[in-house]
């Protein structure tokens, strides 16, 4: 399944980054996509999705002034569901090996097409 907004603008998650140290003093960068409750689109495949955010969320999320819980909780909604559209693509994205533009595509195209190993 293929997720994307509708206005083919990239995907922009929340995250979570941090660095820190193992007992035995070796540095491990670690990082986390934030999720919250799928919203209808999502819902079928998924009871959660990653926060997606629009531009202004996004340079609010970065933003060290916004650090009170109240003001972030705000910014971890669902997106809305009528901005993004999803369709079913080829079981060639399932194999790394397949590096090409099919994999995205919807479907339903000729199955000859389907080997690109």
């Amino acid at each position: 399944m293929r997720v994307i907004r509708k206005d083919r603008k990239p995907l922009l998650l929340a995250g979570l980054w941090d660095i820190w140290r193992d007992p035995e003093g070796e540095e491990l960068y670690t990082f986390t996509i934030i999720t919250t409750e799928a919203n209808s689109l999502i819902r079928p495949i998924h009871n959660r999705m990653p926060v997606i955010m629009d531009d202004l969320a996004a340079t609010q999320w970065l933003d060290p002034v916004f650090t009170t819980p109240n003001t972030l909780e705000i910014l971890l909604q669902p997106f809305p569901s009528e901005l993004m559209e999803a369709y079913e693509v080829s079981p060639l994205v399932n194999d790394p090996r397949n590096d090409s533009p099919a994999c995205i595509e919807p479907s339903g195209w000729p199955p000859s097409q389907a080997r690109l190993i």
